[in-house]
């Protein structure tokens, strides 16, 4: 409308692409879907910068699922949110009384995008309250705590997805079921290494450099490459041996910059990783007995691009982001709505923790060989 200014805190772009999302979103209303169809109400749990800038817009994209609700510890943030997406006060939750949602009706999903020390605290009131529980990775801050995770979810008969977001791409579902079609021979070995440079002027309170909200390069990035040596293979690590080449001590206090590991894998399959907050790393080949494929990068939010020692050419399939997250809670979404299991389970995420937990042994014990727990 003439004269309406923007929310608090909006530019004039950020208006433009919002009013775009929001016209493609109108052309998924629930009518469009169907007679009888529903739209999955998501409330977001953390309102930071993958919630702000990938989530919510992808939100307005999605066809099987809406943005019905917010959470967070921050109340400063509510005013431009809900003028932003138009929540009401009654969808509004804090850290703290998260479990009245389960009186509310417009809300199915509670998708956890915390610091990695609210996940499974949140993930447990969400599952009592009756709510699906979505939540980013690494799934909690250890094994034992994604265990209490998928127990109560079990128990509550709520499904529990982790945003592994790459399972949702179609290039890497391609890699996926080539683990079991081996079109270029038997896995002889895989590369995997992720990270990006961070901190160059200082820390500024950042999370990610505090131990006691789980922060470090293995949590925020050795995920991708533990995930990713693990559908490329489709089999689970026996042993893994990790280093910790944290260089910057003064800044990454009590958490890893670098972590360089080995993962040990049956029929004789190793996969080498490198993760880490001081390098900028993106890259995933699997090397065979004839041939090889990669991907590069493998693990970006759009751009996904691979190819293969026949000349093969994987190129991106889904476009700009934030299409990727819009796929991955379509996806999600679905398996609700059709009383399925989602693609990416609680189960998903307990594994790559059980291998965290065993390189973080490692590594405080300068890269001794450490078996790996099994489910």
């Amino acid at each position: 409308m003439a004269g309406e200014r923007n929310p608090p805190g909006w530019t004039r772009r950020e208006a433009l692409q919002s009013m775009a999302l929001a016209g493609a979103a109108a052309a998924w209303s629930p009518r469009a879907l169907g007679r009888g169809q529903r739209r999955i109400g998501v409330a977001l749990a953390g309102l930071g910068h993958y919630s702000r800038d990938l989530l919510a817009p992808a939100l307005q994209l999605t066809r099987h699922c809406r943005l019905a609700g917010l959470v967070t510890g921050s109340p400063d943030k509510l005013p431009e949110w809900q003028g932003r997406y138009g929540i009401p006060d009654r969808n509004v939750y804090s850290y703290d009384d998260l479990h009245r949602i389960a009186d509310d009706p417009d809300i199915d999903v509670v998708y956890i995008v915390t610091p990695n020390h609210l996940h499974k605290p949140l993930a447990l009131v969400a599952a009592a309250a009756g709510k699906h529980v979505w939540c980013e990775k690494p799934m909690a801050m250890d094994a034992a705590e994604g265990a209490e995770m998928l127990k109560a979810c079990r128990d509550n008969r709520v499904q529990l997805a982790i945003g592994y977001r790459m399972q949702h791409e179609p290039n890497t579902r391609r890699f996926m079921a080539m683990a079991k079609e081996r079109p270029y021979g038997r896995i002889v070995k895989l590369r995997a290494d992720a990270g990006w440079f961070g901190w160059r002027d200082g820390a500024d309170g950042a999370w990610r450099l505090d131990p006691a909200r789980g922060g470090g390069a293995m949590y925020d990035m050795g995920v991708y490459c533990i995930n990713a040596a693990r559908y490329c293979t489709g089999m689970e690590p026996l042993a893994v041996q990790a280093w910790d080449e944290t260089a910057r001590r003064d800044l990454f206090k009590g958490v890893d910059e670098t972590i360089r590991f080995r993962l040990e894998f049956p029929e004789d399959i190793v996969a080498e990783c490198v993760t880490s907050f001081g390098r900028n790393l993106n890259t995933l080949q699997v090397d065979c007995e004839r041939g090889w494929y990669g991907m590069s990068p493998f693990q970006g939010y759009e751009g996904n691009r691979g190819r293969a020692s026949d000349g093969t050419v994987f190129e991106p399939q889904l476009g700009a982001r934030p299409r990727m997250q819009a796929e991955q809670m379509d996806q999600d979404a679905l398996a609700i709505l059709e009383n399925r299991g989602p693609r990416v389970p609680g189960e998903e995420g307990l594994a790559d923790l059980r291998v965290v937990d065993a390189a973080f042994a490692s590594a405080r014990a300068d890269g001794k060989r450490v078996e790996i727990a099994q489910g």
